[in-house]
């Protein structure tokens, strides 16, 4: 079974897989960020999978400084987790992380984003770049919610309407 942690991790590791597909409903979205992801020097697969986990650690980074259980998941504010993709520092968004994960996607991913962070140079350039591209992401989705104060829970409920795998 599970652990709280685990499954919170998974909430939001799911959030950071379905932000691209649901802000790429308009297809020019994915165009210009590709072509930001060139210009930037990153690879445009590698560079979408750090934008999944930088939104991942994001709203992990959220949850952990709220306390939040995995049920409080759903009503974390998108706009706090836009928040802390551009206003924590790098090693802030891996504190709390589980031991291990069960997706060794995640992990893999998690590893590459902490080797950007503590590499420096160039590729801390990289991470800040990538965490104004989550901010976006986030802001599009929020704009698009017909809410005033859209919540995680209301984006996992945006894609499951779109029918995005879980």
């Amino acid at each position: 079974m599970a652990s709280d942690h685990d499954t919170m991790w998974r909430r939001c590791a799911y959030l950071g897989r379905v932000l691209l597909p649901l802000v790429d409903q308009e297809p020019w979205r994915q165009t210009r960020r590709h072509e930001h992801l060139r210009a930037w020097g990153i690879d445009t697969t590698v560079g979408e999978r750090l934008i999944e986990v930088f939104a991942a650690l994001a709203a992990h980074a959220v949850a952990v400084d709220a306390s939040a259980s995995a049920a409080e998941f759903d009503t974390l504010a998108l706009s706090t987790v836009a928040d802390a993709a551009t206003g924590k520092q790098d090693f802030e968004l891996l504190a709390g992380l589980p031991d291990t994960f069960a997706d060794d996607r995640d992990e893999m991913a998690v590893k590459v984003f902490r080797l950007y962070a503590y590499k420096g140079d160039q590729t801390s350039l990289q991470l800040f770049r990538l965490s104004s591209e989550v901010r976006h992401a986030l802001t599009v989705l929020a704009q698009r919610l017909p809410i005033t104060s859209p919540t995680c829970g209301d984006v996992l409920r945006q894609a499951a309407e779109a029918g995005l795998p879980h």
